[in-house]
């Protein structure tokens, strides 16, 4: 094994045990939050997006998410990486798209967003939130060690993610920065269906939910060239509330 992935090993180790820990993770079946969304992403995609709160469910060990209400009141988003649906609360299909990733070839920053553009991007992505850093840990991820970060005086270690093909997010690289109490701080990607949309994404205020600390607050902010944030471009504003984990008793 390379130091680097030896580093990179014990990085995510720490990283686990400040969030709660794999033994307690594993334990996990769902998560649903409250979820509150805004921020430019939506008017550069076309896309009217309301400031009501939605109820997301995830399924902690593979990429299956729900968003409630979707379109409608009696409509709801499920997400699996082959597979988007839009349906009515009693399972009636109203739209579905199979291999969802392949419709965005081409698409620039500009192109608009169907809904089940949006309800592709929101499924993933809100996956992908609601389960970090646990996921780094699923089989096929590789981790390595970053040069670490300055930011509000802190020493931000790093740790780069390769995900593998059949993974559906938002790129196949992305790079996680923790702070000096190993919680999460920074998240840089490029959002490929967005015409690779550089973003680093900052998240605030964690609460323990049973054992499990989440950030309830997420800012994403392009970046430059230089991988800076835009503070004045607040690409998705996440705030989180109601969290609850559905699974077996903590041990």
């Amino acid at each position: 094994m390379h130091a680097q992935e030896t580093q990179g090993n014990a990085l995510l180790h720490d990283v686990l045990a400040a969030h709660g820990g794999l033994e307690r993770w594993r334990l996990v079946q769902t998560v649903r939050a409250t979820i509150v969304t805004g921020g430019r992403l939506w008017a550069m995609k076309g896309v009217v997006q309301d400031a009501d709160p939605r109820e997301m469910t995830v399924t902690a060990h593979a990429q299956h998410a729900s968003v409630h209400p979707f379109g409608a009141s009696d409509q709801r988003t499920d997400f699996t990486p082959d597979r988007i649906a839009i349906e009515k609360l009693d399972g009636r299909i109203v739209a579905e798209r199979l291999n969802p990733r392949a419709s965005f070839d081409g698409h620039t920053l500009s192109t608009p967003w169907d809904a089940l553009d949006r309800a592709y991007f929101n499924g993933y992505a809100l996956w992908t939130y609601l389960t970090t850093p646990f996921f780094l840990a699923m089989p096929g991820v590789e981790t390595s060690v970053l040069e670490p970060l300055w930011e509000d005086g802190e020493r931000w270690r790093g740790l780069r993610a390769t995900f593998p093909a059949s993974f559906a997010g938002h790129s196949r690289v992305q790079d996680f920065y923790f702070g000096p109490d190993n919680l999460l701080r920074r998240h840089d990607y490029g959002v490929d269906i967005a015409g690779d949309l550089a973003a680093a994404q900052y998240v605030h205020d964690f609460v323990d939910v049973d054992g499990v600390r989440f950030p309830t607050a997420r800012r994403a902010y392009r970046r430059d060239t230089a991988g800076s944030p835009l503070r004045d471009e607040l690409l998705v504003s996440i705030d989180i509330s109601n969290l609850r984990l559905e699974g077996t008793t903590r041990p």
